[in-house]
């Protein structure tokens, strides 16, 4: 069966994918038609069809759905008090926690906007953020509050600072998350079992999340009710999609069991994931911090039957000295994007687990899903991102953005969807540089095939130009990680005098393997153009710094090569 006729089947009327033309900005676009309008509207229907489901286990807490709905119309109604309003934008800086999703579905009901603050900032970062959403609340973790108080007198405009599992005392005016809710442990008995009344719609502002660019200033990318609910069915399509293209009739979604390793505040966590997560009414385990053991033990206690997020934790998994210890039976997928993954992983999931490997592409500006692939489409084109949800579409063009090129040709991928933020926050000169007519330009250099399959070749600003040849750092990258030794790779440019950049790549080895220089670059020269080979190989003992959403921080690495160079001198 064909892409076309698969999506034919499935998004006609009466179909759970079943689409329609709206218009959006002044722009007619596809839409889901059975999404819930907005976020209190979808939480009603996850607590009257999940109630007594369990939702979120963290420790020894275990949660179900309706205790998290009781602790969110509870805490809604306290903000509401506190003089919350519709456009207020309300700050969430914590680590992943069972309070999470309870601040974000109060403030959504609200028609206020969440912030979701990244729990990795430092002191000054987090204020930065404060300071760009204008943010009236702070609700923090005891970590992150301790963090941002001594810089809390600068930041104008926090009315109200909020702790939860504060690490110490709580300063005057402070108020502590138990004090509005109590513990999770008491969360089903609270009296509210509906949100304060408030006019939202579906394009109203919901969220704020910002990059996590690996240069400059984030940018915060305001996301619709609309533009975050579209993930809810956009994962799900791409599972029905390879049901029916190997000829089985796809099953309704059914409750999984989810290791949850994502950060929240990031929106392949908060949006691509828990979304779709709440909507089949799963389970969802969250960890303390990521760590390979800890990780397998989930999975074995829990009967994981969903993980991933980004590549390096599959490979951690798969690459862990004592994984036959553990039965990870329960795994049925292992789905990952926000970062490309080898091809070698993809098949190594499905030879060594049997589970189902799954990808696709997403960006802070396309509020998550765009693209889906599973099953055996990834399997055959494990080096393609997917093709895209039938609500959205992609489009490969010139560099100078007036043209658009043809199947096959790598130019920008630009993406148009009901899944596309509105825009930057408080980002004029931005907003006009990357949204035109409603499309995103995303920096990343794609192409696509007859089929409409994606293939991310780099990000514009990674390309490598060698004497005037474009070097795709993935496509050199995935020759590396093919290498039986090597579990982490990343490419990088080198200053060169006469031919500008070289390439130069950094490894990391998996536990217990060998492999020299010289080997890992024969090994690239035998496979692709010596252009491509890198000049200069270093090794490093642990996985490559990475951003929240997966990203290698390749500009961290060149200082590797300079300090290399000076101990050798």
């Amino acid at each position: 069966m064909t892409l076309a006729e698969a999506e034919e089947m499935l998004t006609g009327p009466g179909a759970t994918f079943e689409t329609e033309d709206v218009e959006i900005r002044g722009h007619m676009t596809r839409v889901w038609k059975n999404i819930p309008p907005t976020f209190p509207a979808f939480a009603r229907a996850l607590v009257e069809a999940f109630g007594d489901n369990e939702f979120i286990v963290f420790d020894e807490e275990r949660i179900t759905y309706r205790d998290w709905y009781r602790a969110a119309t509870a805490l809604a109604h306290k903000l509401h008090e506190m003089g919350v309003e519709k456009g207020d934008r309300v700050a969430l800086a914590a680590q992943n926690l069972p309070e999470w999703p309870v601040v974000y579905y109060a403030v959504l009901s609200l028609g206020g906007i969440v912030v979701p603050l990244n729990a990795w900032w430092t002191g000054q970062e987090l204020e930065y953020g404060l300071t760009d959403s204008g943010a009236k609340i702070l609700i923090a973790d005891g970590r992150r509050y301790d963090r941002i108080k001594p810089l809390l007198p600068e930041i104008d405009g926090i009315q109200q600072v909020i702790v939860t599992r504060p690490s110490g005392p709580l300063d005057k005016g402070v108020i502590g998350l138990d004090a509005l809710i109590g513990p999770s442990s008491g969360w089903g008995t609270l009296p509210h079992d509906d949100f304060p009344a408030a006019d939202i719609g579906p394009e109203d502002d919901g969220t704020i999340l910002y990059t996590s660019g690996t240069t400059g200033h984030p940018k915060g990318a305001v996301a619709t009710h609309r533009n975050s609910l579209t993930n809810l069915l956009s994962s799900g399509y791409a599972t029905a999609r390879g049901a029916l293209r190997r000829g089985e009739t796809p099953e309704p979604a059914s409750p999984l069991t989810i290791l949850l390793v994502i950060p929240m505040f990031h929106v392949t966590g908060c949006t691509a994931i828990m979304g779709p997560a709440m909507a089949s009414g799963s389970k969802v385990v969250l960890m303390r911090k990521w760590d390979a053991t800890g990780a397998l033990e989930l999975i074995e206690r829990e009967k994981v039957t969903m993980t991933g997020g980004v590549p390096t934790i599959a490979w951690q998994i798969l690459e862990h000295p004592d994984r036959a210890k553990y039965d990870l039976s329960s795994l049925e997928s292992i789905t990952y994007g926000g970062a490309p993954a080898a091809p070698e992983l993809v098949r190594k999931i499905k030879s060594e687990f049997g589970a189902s490997p799954g990808s696709g592409w997403g960006m802070t500006e396309t509020s998550g899903t765009v693209t889906g692939h599973t099953a055996e489409d990834y399997l055959h084109r494990a080096d393609s991102c997917g093709p895209p949800v039938p609500v959205a579409k992609l489009k490969i063009m010139s560099e100078d953005g007036t043209r658009e090129l043809p199947t096959g040709e790598i130019g920008e991928l630009w993406a148009f969807g009901a899944m596309v933020v509105r825009g930057y926050w408080n980002k004029p000169e931005a907003n006009a540089e990357s949204f035109i007519d409603g499309w995103i330009r995303t920096g990343d250099l794609a192409r696509l095939d007859e089929e409409g399959f994606c293939y991310i070749c780099d990000r514009a600003k990674d390309m490598i130009i060698r004497g005037g040849e474009n070097i795709y750092s993935s496509e050199v990258e995935n020759v590396l990680y093919d290498h039986p030794a090597v579990t982490d790779a990343a490419l990088i440019g080198l200053p060169h005098k006469t031919l500008g950049e070289e390439p130069a790549a950094v490894v990391h080895l998996a536990p217990g393997k060998t492999a020299s220089e010289e080997e890992l670059k024969s090994w690239v020269s035998e496979r692709l153009a010596k252009f491509k080979t890198p000049v200069r190989i270093v090794f490093v003992d642990d996985t490559l710094p990475r951003n929240a959403n997966g990203k290698i921080m390749k500009k961290d690495l060149a200082d590797l090569f300079f300090a290399e160079a000076e101990t050798a001198a």
